[in-house]
C-alpha cells in the first residue's frame, strides 16, 4: 500500500540512486560530489547523475564520469530506486519518479502541501533531511548543522564585505581604529558558526540567545553573552528555542533595544521551525544604530528577525545596511554540497541492507532515524 514502503529483499540488480540538477532558483548546491559518488559505486550502488548537476559547485560531468557514475537525462535519474536532492521537487519531477521509490532531501514542508501530498499518493517514501534526529548516532547525517555551519561563517563574511570599517582593531602610523563591535543574536550551529568568524576577524563579539544553556558555548567561544532577565524561559525541544509570550517578546526587545543599538554589525539568526521569525531588531533599534551599520538576517526567509529585512535583497534603511540572503550555503557550493553529500551518504549506509550481492533498501521503520525523519504516510 501507499506509504508502507519495504523493498523485496530478493534483487538482484543494483540498486539505482539519482542525482538529479537542482533547478529552484540561486540553487547551486548538488547532493553528491564525484569523491562521494566513487564511494557508493564502489559499495554496489548504481549512480545516476543528470548532466551538468555539478557544474553550479564547480564539478564537471567529466570528473563524475571518471569516478565511475552513469550520466543521463532527467526522467532516467528521476526514475531511481532512490532520489537525493538538496531542494524539494516540483510536480513535474514527482510524475517523472517511480511508485514506491524513496526520497532523501529536504522536505521543506510545515503543512499541507501539494508536492507531498502528490509523493503520498504515488506511494514514494520522503526522508526529509530537516527531521534528522539530534542524536549522536546521526550527528554525521545533520545537514542542518553542516549548512548551519556554512551559513554562519558566510553571514559574518557577508557582513565585513558590506561594513565600510575595519573589522578588527588596527594600528598605522596614520593612526589607529578600534574593532567592530558585533552582535550575534541565536547560538544554535549558525550564530555560533558566525561568532566564531567574528573572533577570528578580531570583533569584539557579544551574543545573545533566549536559552539560558548556550551562555557557556558563547563565552567558550572568546564572546561575551548578553544576559537579559525577561521572566521565561526560551528553551524549547530537540535544543531549538520556543516561541516566547507576547510579554516576552516586548521585554526582549526592550532590554535588547540598547545593546543592539550600539553594534557595528548584527548577524541574527534566530528561527523556530515552523513560525515566523521573532522580531529582535526593531526599526527604532535600526534608525539608532550609526549609518553604515550593517545586520545579516539569517531569518529572511520566514519573515526576518528586523521588520525592515527585505529576502534576498539588500537594503539601506536610515543609513543602516540590512542583508536578506536566504540561501548562504549556496554561495560556498562546492564546500556545501561535499559536506552534504557525507550527510547523505551517511544516511544511505544505515538505509541499505548490504548483507546480500547487491545493497537492497530497508523498511524506514526499522531505524529510529530514518523512522523519525520520514514525513508521514498518507491516509488515503
Amino acid at each position: 500500500m501507499p506509504g508502507c514502503f519495504n523493498m523485496v529483499q530478493t534483487q538482484k540488480t543494483p540498486m539505482k540512486l539519482g542525482i538529479p540538477k537542482e533547478t529552484v532558483a540561486g540553487e547551486s548546491r548538488v547532493a553528491t560530489t564525484p569523491e562521494i559518488a566513487q564511494k557508493l559505486v564502489g559499495g554496489g550502488v548504481q549512480v545516476l547523475l543528470e548532466r551538468g548537476a555539478g557544474e553550479a559547485a564547480h564539478f564537471s560531468d567529466q570528473t563524475y564520469a571518471d569516478a565511475g557514475v552513469t550520466l543521463a537525462d532527467r526522467a532516467t535519474v528521476l526514475a531511481a530506486d532512490v532520489v537525493a536532492k538538496v531542494r524539494k521537487p516540483d510536480l513535474d519531477d514527482v510524475a517523472l519518479m517511480r511508485e514506491g521509490a524513496v526520497l532523501v532531501g529536504y522536505a521543506e514542508t510545515c503543512g499541507d502541501d501539494p508536492v507531498v501530498s502528490a509523493m503520498q499518493a504515488r506511494g514514494i517514501a520522503v526522508v526529509a533531511m530537516e527531521r534528522i534526529p539530534r542524536i549522536s548516532r546521526a550527528q554525521s547525517m545533520d545537514a542542518l548543522s553542516s549548512q548551519g555551519n556554512i551559513a554562519g561563517y558566510r553571514a559574518m563574511i557577508e557582513a565585513a564585505s558590506h561594513f565600510g570599517r575595519f573589522v578588527p582593531v588596527m594600528m598605522t602610523s596614520a593612526g589607529s581604529a578600534k574593532p567592530a563591535r558585533v552582535v550575534v543574536l541565536g547560538a544554535g550551529v549558525a550564530g555560533l558558526q558566525a561568532i566564531a568568524t567574528a573572533r577570528r576577524l578580531g570583533a569584539d563579539v557579544h551574543a545573545y540567545d533566549v536559552r539560558p544553556e548556550t551562555r557557556e558555548q558563547i563565552q567558550s567561544l572568546g564572546a561575551k553573552a548578553i544576559e537579559l532577565d525577561i521572566g521565561e524561559g526560551g528553551s524549547g525541544e530537540g535544543g531549538y528555542a520556543k516561541e516566547l509570550s507576547d510579554e516576552g517578546k516586548a521585554r526582549q526587545q526592550a532590554l535588547l533595544a540598547d545593546e543592539l543599538a550600539k553594534a557595528h554589525i548584527i548577524v541574527s539568526t534566530a528561527m523556530i521551525p515552523c513560525r515566523p521569525a521573532p522580531t529582535l531588531i526593531t526599526e527604532d533599534v535600526v534608525s539608532r544604530m550609526r549609518a553604515g551599520s550593517v545586520i545579516v538576517d539569517l531569518a529572511a526567509a520566514t519573515g526576518g528577525n528586523c521588520p525592515l529585512t527585505e529576502a534576498d535583497k539588500v537594503v539601506v534603511r536610515h543609513g543602516v545596511i540590512l542583508v536578506g540572503h536566504t540561501n548562504y550555503p549556496s554561495m560556498m557550493a562546492s564546500d556545501a554540497s561535499a559536506f552534504y553529500a557525507k550527510n547523505i551518504a551517511n544516511l544511505l549506509d544505515i538505509m541499505f541492507d548490504r548483507s546480500g550481492d547487491v545493497p537492497v533498501l530497508k523498511n524506514l521503520d526499522d531505524d529510529e532515524i530514518t523512522r523519525a525523519a520520514r514525513l508521514p504516510a498518507s491516509d488515503a
